[in-house]
Protein backbone atom coordinates (compact mmCIF):
# COMPACT_ATOMS: atom_id res chain seq x y z
CA UNK A 1 0.00 0.00 0.00
CA UNK A 2 1.31 3.49 -0.81
CA UNK A 3 1.95 5.98 1.96
CA UNK A 4 -0.46 8.89 2.05
CA UNK A 5 0.58 12.52 2.35
CA UNK A 6 -1.05 15.90 1.82
CA UNK A 7 0.64 19.06 0.49
CA UNK A 8 -0.80 22.50 1.22
CA UNK A 9 0.50 25.34 -0.92
CA UNK A 10 -0.57 28.82 -1.94
CA UNK A 11 0.99 28.16 -5.38
CA UNK A 12 0.62 25.30 -7.84
CA UNK A 13 0.62 24.80 -11.64
CA UNK A 14 -0.79 25.92 -14.03
CA UNK A 15 0.65 28.93 -12.21
CA UNK A 16 4.25 29.63 -13.22
CA UNK A 17 7.29 30.53 -11.19
CA UNK A 18 9.66 29.05 -8.63
CA UNK A 19 7.09 28.27 -5.92
CA UNK A 20 4.59 26.38 -8.17
CA UNK A 21 7.46 24.48 -9.84
CA UNK A 22 8.99 23.54 -6.48
CA UNK A 23 5.75 22.16 -5.06
CA UNK A 24 4.86 20.32 -8.26
CA UNK A 25 8.32 18.72 -8.42
CA UNK A 26 8.05 17.62 -4.80
CA UNK A 27 4.57 16.16 -5.31
CA UNK A 28 5.63 14.34 -8.49
CA UNK A 29 8.69 12.80 -6.83
CA UNK A 30 6.57 11.59 -3.92
CA UNK A 31 4.16 9.82 -6.28
CA UNK A 32 7.10 8.13 -7.99
CA UNK A 33 8.24 6.89 -4.58
CA UNK A 34 5.00 5.07 -3.73
CA UNK A 35 3.22 7.96 -2.06
CA UNK A 36 -0.42 8.80 -2.62
CA UNK A 37 -0.36 12.59 -2.79
CA UNK A 38 -3.17 15.08 -2.26
CA UNK A 39 -2.54 18.77 -3.01
CA UNK A 40 -4.69 21.61 -1.65
CA UNK A 41 -4.16 25.03 -3.25
CA UNK A 42 -6.14 28.10 -4.37
CA UNK A 43 -7.79 28.45 -7.74
CA UNK A 44 -4.91 29.46 -10.06
CA UNK A 45 -4.29 33.23 -10.00
CA UNK A 46 -0.54 33.87 -9.58
CA UNK A 47 1.20 36.15 -10.63
CA UNK A 48 -1.61 38.06 -12.34
CA UNK A 49 -3.84 38.43 -9.28
CA UNK A 50 -6.83 37.19 -11.31
CA UNK A 51 -8.43 33.75 -11.42
CA UNK A 52 -7.36 32.01 -14.62
CA UNK A 53 -10.01 32.00 -17.34
CA UNK A 54 -10.60 28.22 -17.18
CA UNK A 55 -11.45 28.47 -13.46
CA UNK A 56 -13.49 31.67 -13.35
CA UNK A 57 -16.79 31.42 -11.49
CA UNK A 58 -15.74 28.31 -9.54
CA UNK A 59 -15.82 28.08 -5.76
CA UNK A 60 -14.14 24.71 -5.59
CA UNK A 61 -12.59 22.21 -7.95
CA UNK A 62 -11.28 18.65 -7.58
CA UNK A 63 -9.24 16.92 -10.28
CA UNK A 64 -6.80 14.05 -10.79
CA UNK A 65 -3.69 15.46 -12.43
CA UNK A 66 -0.76 13.14 -13.24
CA UNK A 67 -1.62 10.80 -10.33
CA UNK A 68 -2.09 13.73 -7.96
CA UNK A 69 -5.44 14.50 -6.32
CA UNK A 70 -5.72 18.29 -6.49
CA UNK A 71 -8.28 20.35 -4.58
CA UNK A 72 -8.48 24.00 -5.63
CA UNK A 73 -10.27 26.37 -3.26
CA UNK A 74 -11.73 29.82 -3.84
CA UNK A 75 -9.89 32.97 -2.76
CA UNK A 76 -10.21 36.69 -3.36
CA UNK A 77 -7.44 36.98 -5.95
CA UNK A 78 -5.35 40.16 -6.01
CA UNK A 79 -1.79 41.34 -6.58
CA UNK A 80 -2.58 44.83 -5.29
CA UNK A 81 0.21 46.90 -3.74
CA UNK A 82 -2.25 47.84 -0.97
CA UNK A 83 -1.22 45.76 2.06
CA UNK A 84 -4.80 45.51 3.37
CA UNK A 85 -6.08 44.10 0.09
CA UNK A 86 -3.13 41.67 -0.03
CA UNK A 87 -3.90 40.62 3.54
CA UNK A 88 -7.58 40.06 2.72
CA UNK A 89 -6.57 37.96 -0.29
CA UNK A 90 -4.31 35.73 1.83
CA UNK A 91 -6.89 35.40 4.60
CA UNK A 92 -9.66 34.49 2.16
CA UNK A 93 -7.76 31.37 1.13
CA UNK A 94 -6.40 30.63 4.61
CA UNK A 95 -9.86 30.65 6.24
CA UNK A 96 -11.41 28.67 3.39
CA UNK A 97 -8.57 26.16 3.77
CA UNK A 98 -9.08 25.90 7.55
CA UNK A 99 -12.78 25.11 7.13
CA UNK A 100 -12.08 22.64 4.32
CA UNK A 101 -9.53 20.73 6.41
CA UNK A 102 -11.74 20.84 9.51
CA UNK A 103 -14.39 18.67 7.89
CA UNK A 104 -12.25 16.71 5.41
CA UNK A 105 -10.59 13.39 6.23
CA UNK A 106 -6.95 13.78 5.29
CA UNK A 107 -3.69 11.77 5.62
CA UNK A 108 -1.64 11.69 8.82
CA UNK A 109 1.36 13.48 7.28
CA UNK A 110 1.11 16.99 5.89
CA UNK A 111 3.63 19.21 4.09
CA UNK A 112 2.81 22.91 4.44
CA UNK A 113 4.37 25.53 2.17
CA UNK A 114 5.08 28.80 3.97
CA UNK A 115 4.93 31.68 2.93
CA UNK A 116 2.32 33.18 2.99
CA UNK A 117 2.54 33.29 6.76
CA UNK A 118 -1.22 33.22 7.38
CA UNK A 119 -1.70 30.19 5.13
CA UNK A 120 1.00 28.44 7.13
CA UNK A 121 -0.59 29.48 10.42
CA UNK A 122 -4.12 28.26 9.64
CA UNK A 123 -2.76 25.05 8.08
CA UNK A 124 -0.64 24.28 11.14
CA UNK A 125 -3.46 25.21 13.54
CA UNK A 126 -5.96 22.77 12.04
CA UNK A 127 -3.26 20.12 11.48
CA UNK A 128 -2.28 20.38 15.15
CA UNK A 129 -5.91 20.08 16.22
CA UNK A 130 -6.24 16.93 14.09
CA UNK A 131 -2.88 15.57 15.35
CA UNK A 132 -1.04 15.44 12.04
CA UNK A 133 2.69 15.01 11.52
CA UNK A 134 3.59 18.50 10.27
CA UNK A 135 6.42 19.22 7.82
CA UNK A 136 6.81 22.97 7.34
CA UNK A 137 8.55 24.05 4.13
CA UNK A 138 9.86 27.60 4.60
CA UNK A 139 10.94 29.37 1.42
CA UNK A 140 11.01 32.97 2.73
CA UNK A 141 11.58 34.30 6.24
CA UNK A 142 8.41 36.34 6.73
CA UNK A 143 7.94 38.80 8.30
CA UNK A 144 11.68 39.59 8.12
CA UNK A 145 11.64 39.46 4.30
CA UNK A 146 8.76 41.96 4.22
CA UNK A 147 10.69 44.29 6.50
CA UNK A 148 13.81 44.08 4.31
CA UNK A 149 11.80 44.74 1.14
CA UNK A 150 10.13 47.78 2.69
CA UNK A 151 6.67 46.19 2.62
CA UNK A 152 6.38 46.10 6.41
CA UNK A 153 7.37 48.40 9.25
CA UNK A 154 8.16 47.46 12.82
CA UNK A 155 5.13 47.93 15.02
CA UNK A 156 2.06 46.08 16.28
CA UNK A 157 1.28 44.27 13.01
CA UNK A 158 4.91 43.20 12.62
CA UNK A 159 5.02 41.89 16.20
CA UNK A 160 1.87 39.83 15.55
CA UNK A 161 3.48 38.32 12.45
CA UNK A 162 6.61 37.47 14.49
CA UNK A 163 4.45 35.59 16.99
CA UNK A 164 2.72 33.71 14.17
CA UNK A 165 6.09 32.80 12.69
CA UNK A 166 7.30 31.39 16.01
CA UNK A 167 4.02 29.50 16.49
CA UNK A 168 4.52 27.87 13.09
CA UNK A 169 8.08 26.78 13.88
CA UNK A 170 7.27 25.46 17.34
CA UNK A 171 4.37 23.34 16.15
CA UNK A 172 6.07 21.71 13.18
CA UNK A 173 7.62 18.25 13.54
CA UNK A 174 10.17 18.91 10.79
CA UNK A 175 11.33 22.24 9.36
CA UNK A 176 12.50 22.44 5.74
CA UNK A 177 14.57 25.43 4.66
CA UNK A 178 15.44 26.51 1.12
CA UNK A 179 18.77 27.99 2.22
CA UNK A 180 21.43 27.59 4.88
CA UNK A 181 20.50 31.05 6.15
CA UNK A 182 16.94 29.83 6.81
CA UNK A 183 18.31 26.84 8.73
CA UNK A 184 20.46 29.22 10.78
CA UNK A 185 17.31 31.25 11.52
CA UNK A 186 15.55 28.08 12.72
CA UNK A 187 18.47 27.29 15.01
CA UNK A 188 18.23 30.75 16.54
CA UNK A 189 14.44 30.64 17.04
CA UNK A 190 13.84 26.94 17.88
CA UNK A 191 17.25 25.40 18.55
CA UNK A 192 15.94 21.92 19.42
CA UNK A 193 13.70 21.54 16.36
CA UNK A 194 14.66 19.07 13.61
CA UNK A 195 15.47 20.79 10.29
CA UNK A 196 16.59 19.84 6.80
CA UNK A 197 18.13 21.80 3.90
CA UNK A 198 15.85 21.22 0.90
CA UNK A 199 16.98 23.44 -1.95
CA UNK A 200 14.85 24.14 -4.99
CA UNK A 201 16.78 21.94 -7.42
CA UNK A 202 15.11 21.53 -10.84
CA UNK A 203 13.80 18.31 -12.30
CA UNK A 204 13.99 18.29 -16.10
CA UNK A 205 16.03 16.62 -18.82
CA UNK A 206 18.77 18.64 -20.47
CA UNK A 207 19.56 18.13 -24.15
CA UNK A 208 23.18 17.74 -25.16
CA UNK A 209 24.80 21.13 -25.50
CA UNK A 210 26.88 22.18 -28.46
CA UNK A 211 29.39 24.88 -27.53
CA UNK A 212 29.26 27.73 -30.03
CA UNK A 213 31.38 30.86 -30.48
CA UNK A 214 30.09 34.01 -28.73
CA UNK A 215 27.54 36.15 -30.55
CA UNK A 216 28.77 39.38 -32.11
CA UNK A 217 26.01 40.93 -30.06
CA UNK A 218 26.13 40.06 -26.36
CA UNK A 219 22.68 38.69 -25.52
CA UNK A 220 21.66 39.01 -21.87
CA UNK A 221 18.39 37.48 -20.65
CA UNK A 222 16.19 38.00 -17.61
CA UNK A 223 13.36 35.53 -17.06
CA UNK A 224 11.06 35.57 -14.07
CA UNK A 225 8.77 37.66 -11.94
CA UNK A 226 8.68 41.39 -12.70
CA UNK A 227 8.18 42.57 -9.15
CA UNK A 228 9.54 44.86 -6.45
CA UNK A 229 12.21 42.48 -5.16
CA UNK A 230 13.69 41.87 -8.63
CA UNK A 231 13.72 45.53 -9.62
CA UNK A 232 14.03 44.88 -13.36
CA UNK A 233 12.29 48.14 -14.27
CA UNK A 234 14.79 50.18 -12.27
CA UNK A 235 17.69 48.19 -13.71
CA UNK A 236 16.50 49.04 -17.23
CA UNK A 237 16.46 52.71 -16.27
CA UNK A 238 20.01 52.53 -14.94
CA UNK A 239 21.57 50.48 -17.74
CA UNK A 240 23.59 52.17 -20.43
CA UNK A 241 23.88 49.37 -22.97
CA UNK A 242 26.33 49.60 -25.87
CA UNK A 243 24.88 49.07 -29.36
CA UNK A 244 26.25 45.52 -29.48
CA UNK A 245 24.45 44.40 -26.29
CA UNK A 246 20.82 43.30 -25.98
CA UNK A 247 18.70 42.68 -22.88
CA UNK A 248 15.84 40.21 -23.45
CA UNK A 249 13.09 40.01 -20.81
CA UNK A 250 10.60 37.19 -20.20
CA UNK A 251 7.94 37.07 -17.50
CA UNK A 252 5.10 38.98 -15.89
CA UNK A 253 4.20 40.63 -12.63
CA UNK A 254 3.25 43.90 -10.93
CA UNK A 255 5.83 46.01 -12.82
CA UNK A 256 5.21 44.49 -16.27
CA UNK A 257 3.07 47.31 -17.69
CA UNK A 258 5.48 50.02 -16.52
CA UNK A 259 8.39 48.05 -17.96
CA UNK A 260 6.72 47.62 -21.34
CA UNK A 261 5.99 51.33 -21.50
CA UNK A 262 9.54 52.30 -20.53
CA UNK A 263 11.39 50.07 -23.02
CA UNK A 264 9.04 50.46 -25.98
CA UNK A 265 11.49 52.85 -27.67
CA UNK A 266 14.66 51.05 -26.55
CA UNK A 267 15.97 49.09 -29.52
CA UNK A 268 18.26 46.86 -27.44
CA UNK A 269 15.75 46.06 -24.65
CA UNK A 270 13.19 43.50 -25.81
CA UNK A 271 10.18 42.22 -23.85
CA UNK A 272 8.89 38.77 -24.88
CA UNK A 273 6.04 38.30 -22.38
CA UNK A 274 5.43 34.98 -20.63
CA UNK A 275 6.08 31.62 -22.29
CA UNK A 276 5.69 28.03 -21.10
CA UNK A 277 8.58 26.67 -19.08
CA UNK A 278 9.69 24.07 -21.66
CA UNK A 279 9.69 26.71 -24.40
CA UNK A 280 11.55 29.14 -22.15
CA UNK A 281 14.28 26.57 -21.50
CA UNK A 282 14.90 26.17 -25.22
CA UNK A 283 15.10 29.92 -25.67
CA UNK A 284 17.38 30.44 -22.66
CA UNK A 285 20.01 28.12 -24.11
CA UNK A 286 20.47 30.55 -27.01
CA UNK A 287 21.57 33.46 -24.78
CA UNK A 288 25.09 34.29 -23.56
CA UNK A 289 24.39 35.16 -19.94
CA UNK A 290 21.43 35.55 -17.58
CA UNK A 291 20.85 38.41 -15.15
CA UNK A 292 19.61 37.36 -11.69
CA UNK A 293 18.89 40.46 -9.57
CA UNK A 294 17.63 40.97 -6.04
CA UNK A 295 17.52 44.69 -5.40
CA UNK A 296 17.21 44.33 -1.64
CA UNK A 297 19.38 41.81 0.17
CA UNK A 298 16.74 39.47 1.65
CA UNK A 299 18.12 37.24 4.37
CA UNK A 300 17.29 33.59 3.69
CA UNK A 301 16.36 34.03 0.03
CA UNK A 302 18.28 32.14 -2.65
CA UNK A 303 16.77 32.52 -6.13
CA UNK A 304 15.92 29.09 -7.55
CA UNK A 305 16.99 30.44 -10.94
CA UNK A 306 20.58 29.78 -9.86
CA UNK A 307 19.99 26.02 -9.85
CA UNK A 308 17.65 25.98 -12.85
CA UNK A 309 19.88 28.02 -15.14
CA UNK A 310 23.02 26.20 -14.02
CA UNK A 311 21.36 22.97 -15.15
CA UNK A 312 20.81 24.59 -18.54
CA UNK A 313 24.45 25.69 -18.62
CA UNK A 314 23.62 29.39 -18.69
CA UNK A 315 26.32 31.64 -17.15
CA UNK A 316 24.97 33.86 -14.39
CA UNK A 317 25.39 37.58 -13.76
CA UNK A 318 24.25 37.73 -10.13
CA UNK A 319 23.27 41.23 -9.01
CA UNK A 320 22.94 40.99 -5.22
CA UNK A 321 24.63 39.85 -2.02
CA UNK A 322 24.02 36.96 0.34
CA UNK A 323 23.94 33.21 -0.03
CA UNK A 324 23.09 33.34 -3.74
CA UNK A 325 26.17 35.46 -4.36
CA UNK A 326 28.28 32.95 -2.42
CA UNK A 327 26.93 29.99 -4.41
CA UNK A 328 27.70 31.61 -7.77
CA UNK A 329 31.27 32.28 -6.62
CA UNK A 330 31.79 28.90 -4.95
CA UNK A 331 30.68 26.82 -7.93
CA UNK A 332 32.08 29.19 -10.60
CA UNK A 333 28.71 29.75 -12.26
CA UNK A 334 29.38 33.28 -13.49
CA UNK A 335 29.98 36.78 -12.12
CA UNK A 336 28.67 38.61 -9.04
CA UNK A 337 27.99 42.31 -8.40
CA UNK A 338 26.60 43.91 -5.27
CA UNK A 339 23.01 45.13 -5.59
CA UNK A 340 22.45 48.79 -6.50
CA UNK A 341 26.02 49.08 -7.82
CA UNK A 342 24.82 50.10 -11.27
CA UNK A 343 28.17 51.58 -12.31
CA UNK A 344 29.91 48.22 -11.84
CA UNK A 345 27.02 46.44 -13.56
CA UNK A 346 27.39 48.69 -16.61
CA UNK A 347 31.18 48.27 -16.59
CA UNK A 348 30.98 44.47 -16.36
CA UNK A 349 28.46 44.29 -19.21
CA UNK A 350 30.69 46.53 -21.31
CA UNK A 351 33.76 44.36 -20.55
CA UNK A 352 31.82 41.20 -21.39
CA UNK A 353 30.73 42.65 -24.72
CA UNK A 354 34.36 43.48 -25.57
CA UNK A 355 35.67 40.08 -24.40
CA UNK A 356 37.68 41.65 -21.57
CA UNK A 357 35.95 39.26 -19.17
CA UNK A 358 35.45 35.59 -20.03
CA UNK A 359 32.43 33.70 -18.75
CA UNK A 360 32.67 30.04 -17.66
CA UNK A 361 31.90 27.49 -20.38
CA UNK A 362 28.33 26.25 -20.55
CA UNK A 363 29.44 22.60 -20.54
CA UNK A 364 31.41 23.19 -17.34
CA UNK A 365 28.39 24.73 -15.62
CA UNK A 366 26.17 21.80 -16.63
CA UNK A 367 28.70 19.33 -15.24
CA UNK A 368 28.91 21.22 -11.95
CA UNK A 369 25.11 21.41 -11.63
CA UNK A 370 24.70 17.66 -12.23
CA UNK A 371 27.06 16.89 -9.34
CA UNK A 372 26.36 19.64 -6.83
CA UNK A 373 22.64 20.32 -7.37
CA UNK A 374 21.42 16.72 -7.48
CA UNK A 375 17.68 16.53 -6.81
CA UNK A 376 17.45 12.74 -6.56
CA UNK A 377 20.18 12.54 -3.92
CA UNK A 378 18.55 15.34 -1.91
CA UNK A 379 15.10 13.75 -2.21
CA UNK A 380 16.36 10.37 -0.97
CA UNK A 381 17.62 12.01 2.23
CA UNK A 382 14.34 13.92 2.57
CA UNK A 383 12.20 10.76 2.30
CA UNK A 384 14.22 9.09 5.04
CA UNK A 385 13.48 12.14 7.22
CA UNK A 386 9.70 12.13 6.72
CA UNK A 387 9.44 8.35 7.10
CA UNK A 388 11.02 8.65 10.53
CA UNK A 389 8.21 10.93 11.78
Amino acid sequence: MPNEIIIISNYFPPESGAAPNRIHTLATLLTKNNYEVTVICPLPNYPFGKIFEAHKGKRYNKAIENNLTVYRLWLFASNSKNKFIRLFSMLSFAIHLFLFLLFKKTPKKVIIQCSPLFVGFFSILISKIKRKNIILNVSDLWPLAGLEMGLLNKGFYYSVLKKIELFNYRNADLLLGQSQEILNHFKDKVPNKSSFLYRNYPNFEVKQLQESPPHKTLKIVYAGLLGIAQGVLNICKKLDLPDHVELHIYGNGPEANQLIEYIKDKKNMIYHGSVERAVLHEKLRTYDVTLIPLINRIYGSVPSKIFEYARLGLPILYFSEGEGNDLVKKYKLGLTINSLDYNTLNNVINDLSNNKIVLPKKSSIIKTAAIEFNLEKQFTHFVSKIESL
